[in-house]
């Protein structure tokens, strides 16, 4: 469901093109008119015993053939071209049999003459006259049927001895003659209508209602196809509550995209207050997590690059330095460091020089204030090192590292570290053992949800103290707090007046 309600507009676009084609089209379409007029076969069996032809069970069964062949007869007989001569109006032979289709079932001796036509006057017009000219063709066959077999019964009369002229074979041939001179007389047929056509009230076509309803029908299955082959393709994670869902992990915030943020560089920079806001609460949320055990070491981490760790790491050392504590950033990430053009402070010495024991931790850590303008706690930077080491992954996982972490531990209220991206490189798992708590950021839109799925496979066998989930490039701001599956409420950026309510809600906690 989340997946429709973010693809929401395009099914919605869809629906719309869809419908609005199918609206269209029907609109612009010639209206067609569709009437119908019906021709019966009656039994042809009584003028077969005038005609002196015996109904014999051969003959019976043939009667289903003869019946079969109507259709043939009313689609035939040249009677397109007489339709057309007298219907007029420019029809050629060639248009009247467009328009006229033939139907019925053989067994019932009915046929159906229907015509279409973009005048409902013309379509009941070329029926009905279509219909009674195929009368009159069969009228004068049957007369011609007749003719001929009364001139083989007078032939027959004709030829019988004198002395059987007075018998009962001449009387019965006789009888048969006069029969036949009458049958022809009154133009006796087999075929007559059993229906005339109307002028049809309504077209036939198009069905304006029922080609609006298939094009809505159609909008939202293209959308819905396109919805899921978009994210079959695409992958990317499109709502904090995904991040929840891939990693089992309640929402710790939610940092909105901010151009402030990125150009926020330097020592004496001031963060924005909606900013500044947003990392006031998640550090606040964080100390939740204190009730079981003191959580003075944080790890930030991420799946792949990109997605904003170093920013939350940076702002949330700095919102906790605000609120009063004394905090220590700390790089990790030995390969491609970033912290120290960030605050603009020496890249070197670093962590890498305090690891293979060329400086003391306290010679390495930069002092960086409190990242407010109007004082607070402290905040140091540990970076990573001018020089990328050959050996990053045995550094981290030496006992010099965890040196590192308890003397800074012991000096520092809490540790936030920067990290590499874990599924990239395995530099920074050995630390997920070696902190109190574990937090993922996943950007909005960006994160790709298999390198998230990849992360929370490595995570869940790592037995890493795992606290929440921080999304990261939210297009917009909330309000308030709700409460997820997960440990404990998860905040939600508020739309801030000013940064000092986090402050006085949080400072008697950090103090």
């Amino acid at each position: 469901m989340g997946i429709l309600r973010h693809r929401l507009p395009l099914i919605a676009a869809c629906v719309v093109i869809a419908t609005g084609a199918a609206y269209g089209f029907s609109k612009r379409e010639t209206k067609k008119y569709t009437t119908t007029a019906s021709i019966v076969f009656n039994d042809n069996t009584l003028s077969q015993q005038i005609a002196g032809l015996g109904v014999s069970a051969s003959t019976a069964s043939s009667l289903l053939a003869e019946q079969a062949g109507n259709l043939e007869l009313v689609r035939g007989s040249g009677v397109a071209a007489k339709t057309a001569s007298l219907v007029g109006h420019g029809l050629t032979p060639a248009d009247v049999a467009s328009s006229v289709s033939v139907s019925g079932q053989p067994e019932s001796g009915v046929v159906d003459v229907t015509t279409v036509s973009t005048s409902p006057v013309l379509a009941a017009k070329i029926t009905n006259t279509y219909a009674r000219q195929f009368i009159s063709v069969q009228q004068v066959a049957n007369r011609q049927y007749f003719k001929s077999a009364l001139a083989a019964v007078e032939k027959q009369l004709a030829a019988l001895p004198p002395r059987q002229r007075v018998g009962p074979d001449s009387l019965q041939l006789q009888n048969r003659a006069q029969a036949l001179r009458l049958l022809t007389e009154l133009g006796y047929g087999n075929v007559q209508v059993g229906r005339e056509a109307f002028i049809p009230s309504s077209p036939s076509s198009p069905k304006t209602s029922r080609n609006t309803a298939l094009g809505l029908f159609l909008g939202v299955v293209i959308g819905l196809i396109i919805t899921f082959a978009l994210e079959r393709v695409d992958g990317r994670i499109r709502r904090p509550e995904d991040l929840e869902a891939i990693y089992g992990l309640p929402l710790l915030g939610s940092v909105p995209k901010s151009s402030a943020l990125a150009r926020a560089n330097g020592k004496d920079r001031i963060a924005p207050p909606a900013e500044a806001e947003a990392f006031g609460l998640i550090r606040g949320h964080l100390r939740f997590f204190d009730v079981d055990r003191p959580l003075r070491t944080i790890l930030i981490a991420s799946a792949a690059q990109g997605e904003g760790k170093s920013m939350v790491a940076r702002n949330l050392a700095e919102a906790a330095a605000r609120l009063g504590s004394r905090v220590l950033l700390l790089e990790s990430d030995l390969r491609h460091p970033v912290l120290a053009a960030q605050f603009e402070a020496h890249a070197g010495p670093g962590l890498a020089d305090v690891l293979i024991g060329t400086v003391p931790m306290s010679e390495a850590t930069q002092s960086i204030g409190s990242g407010s303008s109007h004082g607070g706690g402290n905040l140091d930077v540990l970076v990573a090192g001018p020089v990328s080491p050959p050996n990053p992954a045995q550094l981290l996982d030496s006992h010099a590292m965890s040196a590192v972490l308890e003397q800074a531990k012991s000096t520092y209220d809490l540790v936030v570290i920067d990290t590499p991206p874990l599924t990239s490189v395995s530099d920074a798992l050995p630390l997920l053992a070696k902190v109190d708590g574990v937090v993922i950021v996943g950007w909005i839109g960006r994160s790709r949800r298999n390198s998230a799925e990849r992360l929370h496979q490595v995570l869940a066998t790592s037995g890493a103290p795992l606290l929440g989930v921080v999304a990261n490039g939210t297009g917009s701001t909330g309000s308030g707090y709700h409460v997820t599956g997960g440990r404990s409420p998860a905040f939600v950026l508020p739309q801030a007046n000013d940064a000092s309510s986090s402050e006085e809600l949080f400072t008697a906690r950090d103090a």
